[in-house]
C-alpha cells in the first residue's frame, strides 16, 4: 500500500493532550495524513494553564527536522510554539529549504493566557518565519502582538490582513473568534477575499482550537487542495471540534479531535469531516 500524505508538525508538547504536537498528530489522523513530530518545547499543562515551559536545543531540533525529511519527506509543515528568536531562526531556515507549503500558526500566549513566545523573538518571526508562510494563521491577539492593529469589529479584519500580509506571507488567515456573533475569519491573499462564518456555538470547552485548526489545514494542503480549499474544510472540521468539546479535570477542556469518528451528527450531519 502507498503511504498516505505526509504533514509534520514543528511545535510544543502540551501534556494535558489538548494541543500544541498532541492536538497536531490527532488531527492530521481524523484528517487521514501521516502525522510527524517535531518538539520545540515540553510544558507541564492542564485544563487550568501553563505551569512551566522548558525549551529544546536548537541542536535538537534541527535533528529531529532533518532525520523526518531527509528520509521520509514531507508534503506539509505546521508551525506552532516556538519560543525564542533562536528557535524561529533556525525552523525558518529549515522551512526555507523544504519544497513543501508552510502554515504558520505563530502562538504567542495559550488559551489560559500564559506567554509562550517571547518578547524577543516577535522581530524574527516577521522577518524571518512570516515571509515563508503560504499561510499564516494568527488570531486577534497575535495580530495585534505582531502588528499593532487591534480589532473591534468585523470591519477591521481587513486592516488586520493588510498588516500581516505586508511581512510577505502568501495568505493570511485573520481569525475572528474572539468578536462578537458568528465565528467570522478572513482569507485572503491581498487579492482575493473569502469571508469563513460559523455559528457561534456556546461551548467553553475550546482548548486547542487554533493548533487544530492549522494543522487540518496542513493537511488539506498535503492531500493537494487549494488553500481556500483547505481552509474552507479545515474551518468545517474545527467547528465540528468545537461542537464536540468536552470537560476535562477543572478549567477549559479540548475541542474533540475524533468527533466524526464518533455515532452521531456534527454540524453538517453524520459521516467524517470535509476531506
Amino acid at each position: 500500500m502507498s503511504a498516505p500524505p505526509r504533514v509534520l508538525t514543528v511545535a510544543g508538547s502540551d501534556s494535558g493532550g489538548g494541543a500544541g504536537i498532541q492536538a497536531d498528530l490527532k488531527t492530521m489522523l481524523a484528517l487521514g495524513v501521516h502525522g510527524m513530530s517535531v518538539v520545540t518545547a515540553v510544558t507541564a499543562q492542564n485544563s487550568l494553564g501553563v505551569q512551566g515551559a522548558w525549551e529544546l536545543p536548537v541542536a535538537a531540533v534541527r535533528a529531529q527536522y532533518r532525520s523526518v525529511v531527509d528520509d521520509i519527506g514531507v508534503q506539509a509543515v505546521k508551525t506552532g510554539m516556538l519560543s525564542s528568536a533562536e528557535l524561529v531562526e533556525a525552523v525558518a531556515e529549515l522551512i526555507g529549504g523544504t519544497d513543501a507549503p508552510a502554515v504558520v500558526d505563530p502562538v504567542g500566549v495559550s488559551k489560559h493566557g500564559d506567554p509562550l513566545l517571547a518578547a524577543s523573538a516577535l522581530d524574527s518571526v516577521r522577518t524571518k518565519l512570516l515571509p515563508l508562510a503560504t499561510v499564516v494563521t494568527p488570531n486577534l491577539d497575535e495580530v495585534a502582538q505582531l502588528t499593532g492593529v487591534r480589532v473591534e469589529s468585523e470591519q477591521d479584519l481587513r486592516e488586520a490582513a493588510a498588516a500581516v500580509l505586508a511581512y510577505g506571507p502568501r495568505w493570511v488567515l485573520v481569525k475572528g473568534g474572539h468578536l462578537a456573533g458568528d465565528a467570522v475569519d478572513l482569507l485572503t491573499d491581498g487579492t482575493e477575499e473569502h469571508w469563513l462564518r460559523a455559528p457561534r456555538l456556546d461551548n467553553r470547552h475550546t482548548h486547542g482550537t487554533g493548533c487544530t485548526l492549522a494543522s487540518a489545514i496542513a493537511s488539506q494542503l498535503a492531500k493537494g487542495q487549494s488553500v481556500p480549499e483547505a481552509v474552507a474544510a479545515a474551518k468545517s472540521y474545527v467547528t465540528g471540534a468545537i461542537a464536540a468539546g468536552f470537560a476535562l479535570g477543572g478549567g477549559i477542556g479540548p475541542v474533540d479531535h475524533g468527533w466524526a469518528f464518533r455515532a452521531g451528527p456534527g454540524p453538517s450531519g453524520p459521516g467524517t469531516p470535509a476531506a
